[in-house]
């Protein structure tokens, strides 16, 4: 059995895939070189939504509800900018911030971010933070500020795609990051985990990242290694052909690999959405369906009716 498989497939009937109790949106993230939860080294990261509250029935969820033993990191998304400072994206986020770190009450071991996503927010206000050295900095003392305060361990930053001049823009609001992280550790502080999130299409990569400096100021870089076909084309493919991904060299060592565990299709029943079914959806669909592999890439796919 493919490794991912394994995992899914063995997590849906407790935890988080409890149909009782399900994380609407959860990107597992993979170390691409580990293959044992005992290797100091494995980390299994997770992300949380915060729109997850807000759909129907039993596809609401919320962070009371998240095993906190399922993952090594979770990542709380997303958080908004406003004046150039970090801020919440949701009326509750402040109580939902003190649940979902509460979970390390139960799990000592457990790291919890806090991730911005500049694709949720528009460009506007991402762009202007950071245009200028001084726009940078007010955001990053605010991030720690904030971190602070709602006892997160650290921070992840995800921009899909910076263009033009915000390509070197990105780049240095990491290092600057970066920058501060060193001087906290310097002082005896706590140090802020720092991670990045990209897309892994390769032109894009190329087009929109400084792959080798951001990976060298991060503590790990996640790949989103998914929706390489989508409804915007004209002839289907696979969401994510994962043996005929190539790498983008970099330095870093610990880079994760984006696992998909969503799909194209109608709206789904709590999501809601056109084009998007949730993993839990998928494995409601996939009853009745039937099931191929592309052998080449290594991936499985379902289809029922026109779905």
């Amino acid at each position: 059995m493919h490794p991912v498989q394994g995992i899914l497939c063995s997590g849906y009937s407790r935890g988080l895939w409890n149909p009782h109790s399900w994380l609407l949106f959860v990107a597992l993230l993979l170390i691409n070189n580990v293959t044992s939860r005992q290797d100091s080294a494995y980390k299994l990261v997770c992300y949380f939504t915060n729109w997850a509250q807000d759909r129907p029935s039993e596809g609401h969820f919320v962070p009371d509800g998240i095993d906190p033993h399922l993952c090594t990191h979770f990542i709380y998304a997303f958080a908004n900018i406003s004046k150039d400072e970090l801020t919440t994206s949701k009326w509750n986020d402040a109580t939902h911030y003190e649940t979902f770190n509460g979970l390390k009450s139960r799990n000592p071991s457990l790291k919890t971010l806090l991730s911005i996503d500049r694709g949720k927010m528009g460009p506007g206000s991402f762009s202007r933070m950071v245009s200028s050295p001084a726009n940078r900095r007010t955001f990053i003392c605010s991030v720690i500020e904030f971190r602070k305060m709602n006892k997160f361990d650290g921070f992840s930053l995800c921009w899909i795609y910076p263009e033009g001049k915000n390509k070197g823009h990105f780049t240095s609001l990491i290092q600057m990051a970066k920058a501060f992280q060193e001087k906290a550790q310097k002082t005896g502080k706590q140090k802020l985990i720092l991670s990045a999130t990209v897309r892994a299409v390769r032109e894009l990569v190329h087009a929109s990242y400084e792959i080798d400096k951001i990976s060298e100021a991060v503590d790990f870089l996640n790949l989103l290694t998914f929706d390489f076909h989508g409804s915007w084309q004209k002839v289907t493919g696979h969401v994510s052909p994962f043996s005929r991904i190539k790498k983008t060299p970099n330095p870093l060592t610990i880079m994760f690999i984006g696992v998909p565990i969503s799909g194209p299709g109608s709206p789904g029943p709590f999501t809601q959405e056109a084009r998007l079914l949730a993993y839990y959806e998928i494995c409601t669909f996939t009853s009745g369906a039937t099931t191929e592999r592309i052998v080449e890439q290594e991936v499985l796919y379902s289809y029922k009716g026109n779905q």
